[in-house]
Parts: structure tokens; sequence; C-alpha cells
């Protein structure tokens, strides 16, 4: 990430001089930023890096016979991945559990409340589908037992329970339970467990550096004008105000 050392190297020599904002011009910057080397073999690991734990296998796979990168662990791995995520995600909760049981049983068992999670996305699923004498019955008995272990999820319970006192669940103070974005976020956490089980991060390196680069940007704001990102989508540089 050439640009945001270079931020940080700025901002110390600047921290050194006078305490005026210095202005650096487009063609200072630039000049600055070619004598940043990264080595190619760098930014393909992170480019690969970014494809595998996101789960891009195909995009993966070719990546690797065009620059020649290994990935960190088994491509195949990402597709039995990218299934748990997705039945997560299309409310097949069970079928989620299976798979990640086929894949490696002591990620729930070593994980009380990533099964916690699962299994009151199953109790939300069955709320979803109005069928509220299954959804009490499985509260009761798979979901009240540990609740009673771990004061946490007796209180995620009890928010969950409380959807079935509502018949309008849009204007429910916990109707966000019910939004896409809870299948969302328990996939999420699905997916984490399971690359951490597999020795790998669980989140890609390139979002974290790019929020070092917000970061450094900020502080050398301070200090001086000079051309900033200000849009990671096109990371285009933009001119200093003077």
């Amino acid at each position: 990430m050439s640009l945001f050392w270079l931020v940080i190297r700025e901002l110390a020599e600047i921290q050194a001089m006078a305490t005026t904002k210095k202005v650096i011009t487009r063609e200072e910057w630039e000049k600055k930023v070619s004598n940043v080397k990264v080595r190619k073999e760098d930014m393909n690991k992170l480019v690969m890096n970014f494809l595998v734990t996101e789960g891009y296998v195909d995009a993966a796979e070719k990546f690797k016979l065009e620059s020649g990168t290994e990935p960190e662990i088994d491509l195949a791995t990402i597709t039995d991945r990218m299934a748990v995520k997705q039945a997560v995600q299309s409310g097949d909760v069970e079928v989620a559990i299976e798979r990640v049981n086929d894949l490696n049983p002591e990620i729930l068992d070593t994980n009380p409340k990533l099964f916690f999670h699962l299994q009151q996305q199953r109790l939300i699923e069955l709320i979803r589908k109005g069928k509220v004498e299954e959804a009490l019955e499985f509260a009761q008995e798979e979901l009240a037992p540990r609740g009673e272990e771990n004061p946490s999820f007796l209180e995620e319970l009890e928010r969950t329970v409380a959807l079935l006192a509502f018949e309008d669940v849009t204007n429910c103070p916990v109707g966000e339970l019910l939004d896409i974005s809870q299948r969302l976020k328990t996939a999420s956490e699905v997916n984490a467990a399971i690359l951490t089980s597999q020795s790998h991060e669980k989140d890609p390196k390139l979002p974290g550096l790019l929020k070092m680069l917000l970061w450094a940007q900020n502080q050398l704001d301070e200090k001086a004008n000079y051309p900033r990102i200000n849009n990671l989508s096109t990371v285009m540089l933009e001119d200093p105000a003077v």
C-alpha cells in the first residue's frame, strides 16, 4: 500500500517542520509516489487474499492462472463456505448447519455463540413463515436452555420471541430481526468462523489497508494541502485546495 506509507512518511517529515501548512503540488506528490516501490508479488497476494476471503472462487482460480499466485487455502473449500453463507442468506438455516458440520463439526461445538445465533435465525425464519406454535416449541426446547446458561443469550431470545406479540411486525420495536440485514449478519458470522477454522483471516486485508489510508490522510490534512483520494471507488487524486 505505497500511498499509505507515503502519507505516513510525509506526515512525519512535516511534523518536524514549521507549524504552517505545507502545500504539495500534484507533480511533487506523483514523484513521491513513483519513488515508493511495491513488489508485484505482494500486490498479487493482496488481491488473492481479497478474492479468497470474499468467496470469489471463479475469479480466484482465474487470477491464480494469470498471475501464478497461490491461494492460502484450497479453493475447493471456498465453494463449500459460500454454500453455507448462501443457505443462511436464503433462510435455509438447517441446511447451513448441516453443511457447517460436514465441513468441520468442531466449528459449532467450540463456538456456542455462533450456534445460538444460527438457532436464533431458525426461530426468526419460523416466525417469518407464521408458524407460531412451531416457533414457540422450538424456542422452549432449543433456545431457552441456552438462555438459562447465558444472560446475553436470554436477552436475545426474549427480543426474538417478542416478534410473536405483534400482528404488524413493521411497527414492532424489534422488527429489524426480520430484515434481510439480520440474515446477512448471521451469514457473515458463520463465514468468519469457517475462515478462522481454516487458519485464514476472517476479514480481507484490502479494506483494512484502505481504512488505514483514510486515517493517514486525515492526520496529514491537519499539516498540509496535497493531492488527496476522496473517492475510494475511483482512487483518483484530487488537487489540493490552495
